[in-house]
C-alpha cells in the first residue's frame, strides 16, 4: 500500500471513530501516523532530481505576501491593480502557469505580492503543481486567499485543508509547549495549566509513534494533541491569513453583509475596483511591519528599514 493510500485511510478511520474519552488515545496514535505519512509525501524525491520547471522568485522588498486561491477567483486582475505587474487574466481557468511577483508601494514599504498558480483539490498530494505553489506560499509573511464570493465556504474549506497537511497554520500561534529529547532518563512530562484534551499517557503514546522514549514535555497552555504533533514534527509555519471574497458585485446585499463581518475577512470586487483601499490597510496592519531608521557612522541622512513583525 502506498503513501497516499495509508492517508486516505487513517483519514477514512479518524473520520468514522466516534470523539470521546474511550478513544482519545487512539485517535491521538492515527494523527501522529497521518502527520508522519504527510510529512513522508513532502519529502522530494531523490529520482525526481532537479526535472521540471520551479518558479520561486527571489524575495525583495520590505515584506512578502502570496497570493493563494483556486483558479479564476481574480488573483492575476487583483495584481495587476495593486502593482504595476501586468498578470496575464481570462476568464477560463490556469491563465496562471508560473509564479509572477509585484510590487505595493504603500507608506514608504516595498511589499513584494505574489500571484500563484490556482490551486486544485489534491494540491497538497502534488495534483497541478501543488507543492511547488504551497513550497513559495511557505516563505510569505501574509497569505492573501483569494476567494470567489459566489462559492466562497466551499473553497475556503479546502484550501484551508490542503495548507494544513502541508504544515501551513493560518492566523495560529505557535503552541506554547517546551519539548526536548533526550539521551536517557524516559520522558518527563509536567504542565504549569490543567489540561482538557491531553493526559501524560496520550503524551507518552504520541512520542513512543515516533520513536521518541527520553524526552522533557512541558505543557504551558492547554493544548490539543494535533498541536503537540506539530512541536515534535518542528517544521509548522505559523502566518497571518487574509480572507479575500472577490466578485461581490455578484451576490446579494445580505451575503455581502455575512461574508465581511466573518472574522479576518474582506470583502471586495476587483471587477468594479470596490473596497481595494479597505483591504490594503488591512494588509498593512497584518504585516505589522516596523520602521527603523538607521544611520552609518559619517552619513548625513539616516535611512528607513522596514522590518516585519507579523509572525
Amino acid at each position: 500500500m502506498g503513501i497516499l493510500e495509508k492517508i486516505s485511510e487513517i483519514e477514512k478511520e479518524i473520520a468514522r471513530t466516534q470523539k470521546n474519552k474511550a478513544t482519545e488515545y487512539h485517535l491521538g496514535l492515527l494523527k501522529a501516523k497521518l502527520a508522519k505519512y504527510r510529512a513522508q509525501l513532502l519529502e522530494p524525491s531523490k529520482s525526481a532530481s532537479s526535472k521540471g520547471e520551479g518558479f520561486d522568485v527571489m524575495k525583495s522588498g520590505d515584506a512578502r505576501v502570496a497570493l493563494i486561491g483556486f483558479p479564476s477567483v481574480g488573483k492575476s486582475t487583483f495584481l495587476s491593480l495593486m502593482t504595476s505587474t501586468a498578470s496575464e487574466a481570462a476568464s477560463y481557468e490556469f491563465t496562471t502557469l508560473t509564479c509572477i511577483p509585484g510590487v505595493i508601494e504603500y507608506k514608504g514599504a516595498n511589499i513584494q505580492l505574489l500571484d500563484l498558480p490556482g490551486i486544485i483539490e489534491g494540491a497538497a498530494q502534488g495534483k497541478g503543481r501543488g507543492r511547488q505553489v504551497i513550497a513559495v506560499a511557505r516563505t510569505a509573511d501574509v497569505v492573501i486567499m483569494m476567494l470567489d464570493a459566489t462559492k466562497g465556504e466551499v473553497q475556503r474549506s479546502l484550501l484551508e485543508k490542503e495548507l494544513e497537511s502541508v504544515g501551513i497554520r493560518l492566523n495560529k500561534h505557535k503552541p506554547n509547549i517546551y519539548f526536548k529529547p533526550k539521551k536517557g532518563g524516559g520522558i518527563s512530562f509536567n504542565s504549569t495549566v490543567t489540561l482538557t484534551q491531553c493526559s501524560e499517557k496520550l503524551v507518552q503514546l504520541i512520542l513512543h509513534e515516533y520513536k521518541i522514549f527520553n524526552a522533557e514535555v512541558l505543557f504551558r497552555e492547554d493544548c490539543s494533541p494535533d498541536e503537540f504533533i506539530d512541536v515534535i514534527v518542528g517544521n509548522r509555519v505559523y502566518m497571518p491569513c487574509l480572507y479575500v471574497y472577490n466578485k461581490i458585485d455578484q451576490i446579494s446585499m445580505e451575503e455581502v453583509d455575512r461574508l465581511a463581518r466573518k472574522p479576518n475577512s474582506v470583502v471586495i470586487s476587483c471587477g468594479m475596483k470596490l473596497n481595494l483601499d479597505y483591504l490594503l490597510e488591512m494588509l498593512w496592519e497584518y504585516l505589522a511591519l516596523t520602521c527603523i531608521y538607521t544611520k552609518k557612522r559619517g552619513q548625513r541622512n539616516p535611512m528607513a528599514v522596514w522590518c516585519c513583525d507579523c509572525g
